[in-house]
This record gives C-alpha cells, structure tokens and sequence, in this order.
C-alpha cells in the first residue's frame, strides 16, 4: 500500500495549474513551508503540502522546497518539459504514488508533440506506479476539482489521514476553538 501521495497538475505556462489549486483551496494559495489543510467538504480534511508554481520554473528542487517535512500528500505544478525528471524523481525515490494530472495537451503549445514523443514524459510515468488523465484546463474547473477530491479523500480514508473538525456549540469561548478527531477505520 502507498505511504505517500502526489497531485500532479502538469501543464505548460498558463493551462490552468494555479487555477486549479485556487479552486481546490476556495482561495488564492501560493507555495508555503509549512503543512496547509485542505478541506474535501464542510468538516473533513486532510494535511497537505502544496508546490504551486513548478520547481523547474522556480529553478529549485523539490527538497528544498519541501525541506525536512516528510508530507504524506503533496499536491504540485509540473511544467512540462525537460527539467520534469528530476521533479519525477524525487516523488519516485520517496515512494509516492503519483497521481497526475496533464492540462491541455497540443493546446497552442508547438512544443508538446516533441515532447511527447521525444522526452517520453508519458512513457515514463506509464511504466511507475501512477494514474495519468488528460484535462482541460481552459474549461470548467469544477469537475476536475471534485475529481482531485474525491481521489485524495478515497486515498486519505483507507489510511486513517482524514480529519473532522466539530466547531463548538458553549456559548462562553471554549479552551480551544475547535476540537479536532481523527477517523479511524481500522
């Protein structure tokens, strides 16, 4: 079973990478150093780390963007080009299953078919243990956000890595704001 899980949203410069996280969150999000929930409906969550705005643009590696945190579900901008394999390589040697999503192949973009066939991006990720769907990242993002719902909680659920937050109903302020728990499914 996968300890670890990676979103991809690959895509050239403006297929929607970004779009697509701002959507996700319900928010304009931008990379952080810390672990961020993400919520999959009104009171369940999941801990994430979010890459937005590709390494390879960015000129970084991943782990030093990621740093010493060990994130059980990354959810990152892949620029499709060369510079991805060294992307793909950090997630493939800390085992993570790599769940990607390619917006907007061929889409004004002349560089995509020499890529494709000459890069072999998608070979690669055929041959590893992944899904890969193609997108339209100039379409409705909506059924592509609850698409990366419900896989991400499909996935956090069998591993106990959902949360619920209950908001407290005292009407004198409580200790803490909320109590958190954990869904066990064990």
């Amino acid at each position: 079973m996968e300890k670890k899980l990676l979103i991809g949203i690959l895509g050239s410069t403006n297929s929607g990478r970004t779009y697509t996280w701002n959507n996700l969150f319900r928010r304009n999000v931008i990379t952080g150093k810390n672990i961020r929930k993400l919520y999959l409906n009104d009171h369940e969550y999941v801990n994430v780390f979010l890459i937005n705005g590709s390494p390879q643009e960015r000129k970084r590696n991943v782990n030093e963007i990621i740093k010493k945190t060990s994130p059980r579900i990354v959810l990152c901008s892949l620029h499709y080009g060369k510079g991805i394999y060294e992307t793909l390589d950090y997630f493939i040697k800390n085992d993570y299953f790599l769940y990607i999503l390619w917006l907007n192949p061929g889409y004004k973009d002349p560089h995509d078919k020499t890529l494709f066939y000459n890069v072999g991006i998608i070979n690669k990720l055929l041959t590893l243990n992944s899904i890969i769907g193609i997108r339209n990242g100039k379409g409705d993002v909506t059924e592509r956000i609850r698409e990366i719902r419900e896989y991400i909680y499909g996935w956090a659920k069998c591993r106990n890595l959902v949360w619920v937050k209950y908001k407290s109903r005292r009407k004198k302020k409580p200790e803490k704001d909320d109590d958190v728990y954990r869904l066990d499914f064990s």
